[in-house]
């Protein structure tokens, strides 16, 4: 992505908490950048400093230190994020009944969609796209990051569209992340930690289907190992903003150990919905 102030490429962009423009870390604060909400933000940061909201309630969307949090918790939530969160859980089980009736009205599965198995697979859907994003949360906090889930408008939107089309799309947000610049080997870790939740998803669920066989429930399974295992390989795509650049770009050898798995799993789960 690249900064809206100098358009360099940035691998991990900071997000200014009141224009909602995306800069790179040395424009990243709103002085730097012509932010035109600055009076805005100097005076919360005066508030800030004047009260002890900065020290006792962790909510982060007014900090602009340059050093690593100091925090008495790695991982914590605002109420912001935990609203923001909430939604998009209710957009992906949203899409998870949306599939499953879909399926009852058109075909294109080999057994009937229940309720109950709608519900199974709404929560396995949910449970697998909060992973993914609270995995890379808990990876740069624990760096001493800033790191919060936002919706997107666009991908909410889209996301709350295709709930009603035929195809689907779960992109409701991303986990914002800030503070301390980073090095190549965080960036790493904090991207790839995505995709690894959905492998050991896909993987777990392929290992219950395969023990429930022959009930109707292993073809849910394997179709929830499919969509795990298709979320990770989508994600480490080397282009653009995905997790997948990211990684190849700082380290080939250990992008290629995740993606080949992924495809091969991918394959494989695929050929037994």
């Amino acid at each position: 992505m690249k900064c809206q102030s100098c358009s360099q490429e940035t691998l991990l962009p900071f997000r200014c908490p009141h224009c909602g423009g995306q800069f790179c870390s040395a424009h990243r604060l709103p002085e730097n950048h012509a932010c035109p909400k600055i009076d805005d933000a100097r005076a919360q940061r005066q508030e800030q400093v004047m009260t002890n909201q900065a020290y006792g309630s962790y909510n982060y969307s007014y900090v602009f230190n340059q050093q690593p949090f100091k925090r008495k918790y790695r991982v914590n939530f605002s109420q912001k994020e935990v609203k923001h969160i909430s939604i998009a859980a209710l957009l992906v089980v949203g899409i998870g009944f949306s599939i499953g009736l879909y399926g009852n009205f058109f075909g294109g599965f080999l057994f009937e969609w229940t309720w109950v198995m709608m519900a199974a697979f709404a929560a396995i859907m949910t449970a697998s796209f909060l992973a993914h994003e609270i995995a890379h949360k808990i990876i740069a906090q624990k760096k001493g990051m800033w790191a919060e889930f936002r919706l997107t408008t666009w991908g909410a939107v889209l996301t709350f569209a295709s709930i009603f089309l035929p195809f689907r799309m779960i992109a409701p947000g991303a986990m914002m992340i800030g503070g301390s610049v980073p090095s190549g080997e965080d960036i790493v870790k904090i991207s790839i930690a995505g995709p690894i939740t959905n492998l050991i998803f896909s993987s777990t669920l392929l290992g219950c289907a395969l023990a429930v066989l022959p009930n109707t429930f292993a073809y849910l399974l394997f179709f929830a190992a499919y969509i795990n295992a298709f979320m990770a390989v989508f994600n480490l795509i080397p282009f653009g903003i995905l997790d997948g650049f990211k990684i190849f770009s700082f380290n080939k050898k250990l992008w290629a150990l995740a993606f080949i798995p992924a495809v091969v799993l991918a394959i494989i789960t695929f050929l037994n919905v």
